[in-house]
């Protein structure tokens, strides 16, 4: 992928997702971002000064047609799709497995290993027709152990499988598959929810977007199926 390019970036309205679109919008790319609510995408668009090359559509992530219907229309408004940046997702943790809530393990599946399967489902058609790059988010706690958070850290470590066996399926046909695995981001979410918490290790949406603004453009063309921890000393 070079500049110019279309990228589909899911979870673009999160913390993440906002550092990511920006990063890419300022190297000259074309971003197209799902979303769920309307004033969620609207929000984006003025914290990015009406970018040119910023389009949306509203999206079930969760929903393989309505993904790829998205998709489609992308590539109509846009452009061919050449990269995807995968950051949709979610956390919840309890302080043990047998005390969470009984629906927190199939919410931690659905929102972090079902929609990064959905996106690079419906993104790989797209991508194979001149070749691309995409990227999805694994986390820390997966090497950690995630203690605490075990439905996380299982959907994360999913990701990281998946990330891993695209990487393999596609490693001739042109196509590349990487992962990051942040820590704590430091975000207003997070911030809100840890008012009272260390935030010295805490690494910033713009700099894990720099990350992945690399591995989806030609300076890491040798890369494919690496897990990058972007988690500075969180």
């Amino acid at each position: 992928m070079s500049a110019g390019e279309v990228v589909v970036v899911t979870g673009g309205t999160g913390a993440l997702g906002r550092a990511v679109a920006a990063h890419l919008l300022r190297h000259g790319d074309r971003v197209a971002v799902p979303y769920r609510t309307r004033d969620g995408f609207e929000k984006l668009r003025h914290e990015l000064g009406d970018a040119a090359g910023l389009w949306g559509a509203q999206a079930d992530l969760g929903d393989l047609r309505s993904s790829a219907a998205f998709f489609a229309e992308a590539r109509r408004e846009l452009g061919p799709i050449r990269g995807l940046a995968a950051l949709a997702g979610a956390y919840r943790g309890s302080p043990t497995l047998e005390a969470a809530p009984e629906d927190e393990w199939p919410a931690m599946l659905d929102a972090n290993l079902h929609t990064a399967w959905v996106a690079c489902r419906c993104a790989l058609p797209h991508l194979l027709e001149q070749g691309g790059s995409a990227v999805t988010v694994s986390a820390r706690a997966v090497a950690q152990g995630g203690a605490g958070a075990a439905a996380y850290a299982v959907s994360k470590a999913g990701v990281e499988a998946l990330t891993r066996a695209l990487a393999g399926e596609n490693r001739e046909r042109g196509v590349r598959f990487n992962a990051v695995a942040p820590g704590i981001i430091d975000s207003p979410g997070n911030r809100t929810a840890m008012p009272r918490a260390d935030r010295a290790g805490w690494v910033a949406p713009e700099s894990i977007a720099e990350v992945i603004g690399f591995l989806l453009s030609p300076a890491s063309l040798p890369t494919t199926g690496a897990v990058i921890p972007v988690h500075g000393s969180a």
